[in-house]
């Protein structure tokens, strides 16, 4: 028996730029490619890529046993809402399913995000986090997010890990950044935090920082984060036994670019077009926080989550593990601001 894999979340922005790459990977064989959809157009559409449709709601324990153990599903990539847990703990207690009537090791991806690695979440940024730190797992336990809504993440993760192994089935934390660069997928083509900068500026008429001095954050090109998705699948789907569980994490990250940076970058490219009435950044204050909220619909305290903050995790295991080689150089978002604002000025959906 061979391997079939679903993937969820093909509508979006990774996903969908996963599944327009998978036909190119040549990845080893497999059995079936599903994609998890909620429309006939969606259908429709994962079909040009070559996997079959299937429509169920992730929330319902029901249907998704019946969706993975019908068809005999040994991998799951999972990549809608990271938190709450819910819908990982049905996928995984079907997959040990499929596994206890297959034989096959069973294998489940969450995908998760920088933000759990970073000052909001109160994780070390004295120093380079590694995703290979093989205390990484018990730093995350330990950790104390001064940001309460950022526990729900860290839980989220480290369920995964702990429900995945009571139930024997291989877990892997997959850990996008700062992801840009337009998407390849049928639906969403543009990210979400270089977005935020955006509709914030916009909102504020004007780029702002939101920290005190430069702090950095990880970043990865689109592409370069899908070739990650692909080369752990690569590694699965070849019997390889690529780290997993409490080793199992994988940043898609080429380097860290400091905010301020970005921002200035941005704001050269959003001033030119009009957006914003002045090109240079400026420090918020209570006043613009408020303003910069009202364009990311969120209060004013959680503006700073949202487009802020420090972050040291730094990508090891992909490239010393998987092989894994990211074309695009941290340095290379900031080259291509111009590019990503237009983007996002062109798919503006708010």
């Amino acid at each position: 028996m061979s391997h079939n894999i679903l993937i969820t979340g093909g509508s979006g922005y990774l996903g969908g730029s996963l599944l327009a790459r998978w036909n190119e990977a040549s990845l080893p064989a497999y059995n079936k490619l599903f994609a998890l959809v909620r429309t006939a157009e969606q259908a429709a559409a994962v079909k040009e890529y070559g996997a079959e449709p299937l429509i169920f709601d992730a929330y319902s324990e029901g249907e998704v046993r019946a969706a993975v153990v019908d068809n005999s599903i040994t991998i799951v990539y999972h990549l809608i809402a990271p938190w709450p847990h819910v819908s990982q703990s049905y996928f995984i207690k079907a997959l040990a399913e499929v596994q206890k009537n297959s034989g096959l090791y069973v294998h489940f991806l969450h995908t998760s995000g920088a933000k759990i690695f970073s000052s909001h979440a109160g994780a070390p940024t004295d120093r380079p986090l590694l995703d290979s730190d093989p205390e990484l797992y018990e730093i995350q336990k330990a950790q104390n997010p001064p940001i309460p809504l950022i526990q729900d993440g860290m839980d989220a993760n480290n369920f995964v890990i702990e429900e995945a192994a009571a139930y024997g089935v291989r877990s892997y934390v997959f850990v996008p950044c700062i992801v840009y660069g337009e998407g390849e997928g049928f639906s969403n083509r543009i990210s979400i935090q270089t977005v935020a900068i955006v509709r914030a500026a916009e909102a504020a008429k004007r780029v702002y920082r939101v920290d005190a001095g430069r702090p950095t954050w990880p970043v990865c090109h689109v592409r370069d984060n899908t070739s990650l998705y692909i080369e752990l699948m690569r590694k699965i789907l070849n019997g390889e036994s690529p780290a997993h569980g409490k080793n199992g994490y994988y940043l898609a990250s080429s380097g860290s670019v400091a905010w301020d940076d970005l921002y200035a970058a941005m704001a050269t490219a959003l001033a030119k077009r009009g957006v914003v009435t002045d090109d240079t950044v400026a420090t918020a204050n209570d006043e613009e926080l408020e303003a910069m909220s009202k364009g990311l619909r969120c209060s004013a305290d959680l503006v700073p989550l949202m487009l802020g903050g420090k972050c040291t995790f730094t990508a090891d295991r992909g490239a010393k593990e998987l092989g894994w080689k990211p074309l695009y150089k941290a340095e290379h978002i900031l080259e291509y601001a111009d590019a990503e604002v237009d983007l996002i000025l062109r798919n503006k959906k708010w």
